[in-house]
């Protein structure tokens, strides 16, 4: 009954004529499903929030950011940036900071005058910094304190202007401190510049299975549709009507907490950008912390969190759970790795007004495919959900062959919420997306239904609490280790954080290393989540098949068995 109904409300809504209407349209000489009322860029759906004025948009700690002060600032910002700072439309701008407030008025500021975001991941060493910078070429680089730091310890970084936030100390006279890029009190109006749908909006580093970091660029085209994907699948939860609704009162906004980084597609695309539209709040944590994260639910009263399964699962489980008021929660749950079957029905028992969900997407997406929120999701609770409306889903053979329901297969989405293309990058580019379906590297299968389950994954990663690790670039930063002849690395399943990256080793003849060796080794080569949790020294050769390719499956299901 709850399919039958979902089907009916998905069919009112997408009918011609109605709120999420489609047709197919040529977007880049690809036939793709678009939205028949989609606005032209983000930065039309950003400026319609002015409207929102006094209210809160922004929390972080004690500070308070409504909407008309981000506002101002993005003014304040934009004009800067483009009378100082030297950028115009089409250049880019990279963001190097924490969840500070700061990052989503840089954010909307670059993106309004039509520049270009590059959401660099504040995890990096000083070298994988180097190596954004250098790839994505910035004419602006807008950093925090902490990473200020990682940035004086580059050789010969570019030449642009670098504006310094959360940091007040120890700053040469010479460096631009952000305060001063937004002090005007009445800056002039954002740029009046076209952003035609299809111009490069962000630029977001994924890691590739060769080890080197990829920037997807994806449009405002894509970015628009995931809003509107997301919006049209609330939009239909609400006409099934699957629980009774939260009582809110008249003045009462939408709230989410934000516990994932901004640099994903998951803090930044399938939060900030809907949340923002709706003129809803924006809690901010500095870090993870499952005790923290309770106090700000029963404080701010977020409906939402944008969260990966193992925090869900922590705060579920935390032992002081029942001392916080968690009812203003309408879902739990998280993206960027799998929801495990029993956190479904943890979720259910523990939040009584919040449905679990989870979804699937990734950085190559701009945001989600698929999302599976409540009843429907405790139907089929193996499933990540039907593919959302302006998403074509299909599984192929080894051969490129469409497979019937219920037979796995690589997973292809062709939308267009998929990227432009990898930065500097026409090869993989043309791997990727064949025909305009790209290729998610993940097994899947689709049921007779259309929900589709992930079932294996065919890219060479790690998935750490939604992080992305490339397997080769740590088997690349172990092999620098002169004591090491063999190495692979693999996930390995981790209740708190879905998987962790494990390595097997093999030393060369006469090799000295331990674990606390190697780890030490890789300490500055790779940023700390990506250092291998558990590591294992064989002292036979790592078995290889007749192409002299590693048997990594077969090591890691031997080194994982009871």
């Amino acid at each position: 009954m709850t399919l039958a109904a979902w089907n009916e409300a998905a069919d009112q809504l997408t009918a011609p004529g109605a709120l999420f209407a489609w047709s197919i349209q040529e977007v880049n000489g690809v036939p793709v499903r678009v939205f028949d009322n989609a606005p032209s860029s983000l930065r039309d759906l950003f400026a319609g929030t002015a409207a929102h004025g006094d209210a809160d948009y922004l929390v972080f700690r004690d500070e308070r950011v409504s909407y008309a002060e981000a506002h101002r600032q993005v003014r304040a910002l934009a004009s800067w940036l483009a009378t100082h700072g030297g950028v115009n439309q089409g250049d880019r701008v990279a963001i190097s900071m924490r969840n500070y407030p700061e990052w989503i008025i840089a954010y909307w500021a670059t993106i309004s005058m039509g520049a270009v975001v590059v959401g660099m991941n504040a995890w990096w060493t000083p070298a994988e910094m180097a190596y954004g910078l250098d790839d994505s070429a910035p004419n602006a680089l807008l950093i925090d304190g902490e990473r200020w730091e990682r940035l004086a310890a580059i050789d010969n970084h570019p030449e642009i202007p670098v504006v310094v936030t959360r940091r007040s100390e120890d700053l040469p006279e010479d460096v631009i401190r952000w305060a001063d890029t937004v002090a005007d009190p009445d800056p002039p109006a954002l740029p009046d510049v076209a952003i035609d749908p299809d111009d490069d909006l962000c630029v977001f580093y994924t890691s590739g299975t060769t080890g080197f970091p990829k920037g997807a660029v994806m449009t405002h085209r894509a970015a628009v549709h995931n809003v509107m994907n997301m919006g049209f699948y609330s939009s239909t939860l609400g006409m099934i009507n699957e629980r009774e609704p939260i009582p809110q009162g008249e003045k009462d906004q939408p709230a989410g907490l934000v516990c994932v980084p901004l640099f994903h597609v998951t803090g930044c695309n399938c939060y900030l950008h809907p949340t923002t539209t709706v003129g809803g709040k924006l809690v901010l944590m500095y870090r993870w912390d499952a005790t923290e994260a309770l106090k700000l639910i029963d404080a701010e009263r977020p409906s939402t969190l944008a969260a990966v399964p193992a925090m869900s699962r922590e705060i579920v489980l935390h032992p002081d759970f029942d001392r916080y008021d968690t009812t203003s929660l309408g879902s739990l749950g998280g993206g960027g790795s799998p929801l495990h079957p029993d956190l479904v029905d943890k979720i259910s028992r523990s939040i009584p007004s919040g449905n679990p969900g989870t979804g699937y997407g990734l950085t190559e997406t701009s945001g989600v495919v698929t999302m599976n929120v409540g009843a429907i999701y405790r139907d089929k609770p193996t499933t990540v959900g039907p593919p959302l409306p302006t998403v074509e889903a299909k599984v192929v053979d080894d051969d490129g062959a469409e497979l019937p329901s219920g037979q796995p297969g690589e997973l292809l989405v062709r939308s267009p919420i998929v990227i432009r293309g990898y930065l500097n990058k026409p090869e993989a580019t043309a791997e990727a997306i064949v025909d305009g379906w790209l290729h998610t590297g993940d097994v899947a299968v689709i049921d007779e239904d259309g929900f589709i389950a992930i079932v294996d994954r065919a890219k060479d990663l790690v998935i750490r609490g939604g992080e992305n690790i490339a397997c080769a670039e740590v088997e690349n930063a172990i092999y620098q280790h002169d004591a090491v002849a063999e190495a692979i690395v693999f996930a390995v399943p981790d209740e708190r954080l879905g998987e962790v990256p494990g390595a097997a080793v093999v030393l060369r003849s006469g090799g000295d290393l331990d674990a606390d060796g190697l780890r030490a080794h890789l300490d500055g080569r790779l940023a700390p989540y990506k250092i291998p949790a558990h590591i294992w020294f064989l002292t036979t050769p790592l078995p290889r098949n007749a192409s002299g390719k590693y048997l990594k499956r077969e090591v890691r299901d031997e080194l994982l068995s009871p």
